[in-house]
């Protein structure tokens, strides 16, 4: 599960709402859900209202990764999806080698504690 958090670089009570978001996100969702906070309108410099160090400092705090994008101008769009895409892969990849690991150490433990005795003492 992936989240993109926008606010409005031009908007100051977007911004200050995202706090609010990401504590329902981490609330309701999954606890391996992913976030990206998002600050758009990057083109609308001159209507900046949120500097961008505010923005990576936010998600620094919070532990999301952080990128500014126009979606008016295609600014990092592509980037975005395809860095949630990425983690969203890399968080699944890890609970498959842990399920994996777990199996294994799992069915070696068996075997060396749990001898069958049909088998004249093999595990198999």
């Amino acid at each position: 599960m992936g989240f993109l958090l926008m606010y409005d670089i031009t908007n100051q009570d977007s911004f200050n709402a995202v706090q609010d978001w990401a504590t329902q996100i981490k609330t309701y969702s999954w606890d391996n859900a992913q976030v990206i906070l998002v600050g758009n309108k990057c083109d609308l410099e001159d209507d900046r209202l949120v500097p961008t160090e505010d923005g990576q400092r936010l998600a620094e705090d919070l532990g999301f990764q952080f990128f500014e994008v126009s979606a008016k101008d295609n600014i990092n769009v592509k980037q975005v999806f395809e860095r949630l895409v990425d983690v969203i892969c890399e968080k699944m990849n890890e609970s498959v080698e842990g399920d994996v690991n777990l199996a294994s150490n799992h069915r070696n433990q068996v075997l060396k504690d749990s001898p069958s005795e049909s088998n004249g003492g093999c595990g198999c």
